[in-house]
C-alpha cells in the first residue's frame, strides 16, 4: 500500500530527496506520491520534518 502526503506538507522536498525510486514529485500545491511507483519502504515518512506522510 502506497504512502500519502496530507495537507500538512510544507513543500520542502525532503521526501522527494529520500525516495529511492523517485515516486515523489512536486504537485500543484504540494508534493505528491505516485502510488504505482511507490514501493512502500517508508523512507519518505521518516524524512518528512512535519510528519505529513502516512500509510494510505
Amino acid at each position: 500500500m502506497a504512502r500519502v502526503i496530507n495537507d500538512s506538507c510544507i513543500s520542502c522536498g525532503s521526501c522527494s530527496d529520500t525516495c529511492p525510486v523517485g515516486a515523489i514529485s512536486q504537485g500543484a500545491s504540494q508534493y505528491e506520491i505516485d502510488a504505482d511507483a511507490c514501493i512502500d519502504c517508508g523512507a519518505c515518512e521518516s524524512g518528512c520534518p512535519v510528519g505529513a506522510i502516512t500509510e494510505a
